[in-house]
């Protein structure tokens, strides 16, 4: 199993569910203490062998795609890859990577792009491959800005990260639709509201105003994984499948369109030709 933000939140929770369960687990994240923690847990359950922790910028679509290549240098196959890595940006000032993108659309989305196609050829080579990516699927809210995806003009944190999602949206639907043939079932997934430490990287007063109403409405991460590790071991038989908790959702109307998803294909594949 590979996991996005496999360190802390419902990506540790994964990746502790799969180690006890025997696999062998890669945590992709960018803090040290939060990997050493992890494998100082994973070290307690008997895991220490199976897990490996591996500390990436998940912001550079370089370091992503350096991340691809040591993952397929270490493994043949890949039986699933799970996106969690996030950190919202909702309140400040725009801000861009080492590399040029905003920084919501490199982390939330790019990262999710290039591992996504990336590790397609190690994915197929297992026997029931599947790709979840976690973000909003059902929320009707938030657009793809075509003409200004990096938003250089009327930026603001919120419009950024629910761009992110809805291209999340379209890139499940582009992946079934350009590899039609792949054995790899992919996955939209919207857990709802979990008791994670996302609170903690937003500014005053909506950290408190968050953390107040995730302690009267958020599912704890053990709870909140137990239909996710359903939906990934046993995955649906389409190629592209969109659920909301255990609801599954249906994927008419312009949030999976097929011609917007192949267009942001297309575009993205532009954007980072020259990284």
């Amino acid at each position: 199993m590979v996991i996005t933000g496999g360190t802390d939140g419902l990506g540790k929770g994964l990746a502790l569910h799969y180690l006890r369960q025997g696999a062998r687990v890669f945590a992709i994240g960018s803090t040290p203490a939060k990997g050493s923690a992890l494998l100082a847990e994973a070290a307690a359950a008997g895991a220490a062998d199976r897990v490996t922790f591996l500390r990436t910028d998940m912001t550079s679509v370089s370091a992503t795609r350096e991340l691809v290549d040591e993952i397929q240098r270490s493994c043949a196959s890949v039986d699933g890859l799970v996106l969690c890595a996030q950190r919202y940006r909702l309140l400040g000032a725009r801000t861009v990577t080492g590399e040029g993108f905003e920084h919501s659309f490199a982390l939330a989305y790019l990262s999710r792009f290039v591992l996504s196609h990336g590790l397609r050829k190690a994915l197929e080579s297992a026997s029931r491959p599947v790709i979840m990516n976690i973000g909003t699927p059902g929320v009707p809210l938030g657009r793809i800005h075509w003409d200004d995806p990096q938003l250089t003009r009327g930026y603001s944190g919120f419009r950024a990260t629910l761009q992110s999602f809805r291209a999340n949206d379209l890139l499940g639907a582009a992946f079934a639709a350009l590899h039609a043939g792949t054995p790899v079932r992919y996955i939209g997934y919207n857990p709802g509201v979990v008791s994670t430490g996302m609170p903690n990287h937003l500014p005053q007063p909506l950290r408190t105003l968050t953390k107040a109403t995730f302690a009267v409405l958020a599912t704890s991460v053990p709870k909140a994984v137990i239909p996710m590790t359903r939906l990934l071991d046993e995955p649906p038989a389409e190629p592209f499948t969109a659920y909301r908790a255990t609801r599954r959702l249906s994927l008419k109307g312009p949030a999976f369109d097929q011609d917007d998803a192949l267009r942001l294909h297309r575009l993205t594949q532009e954007l980072i030709s020259a990284v």
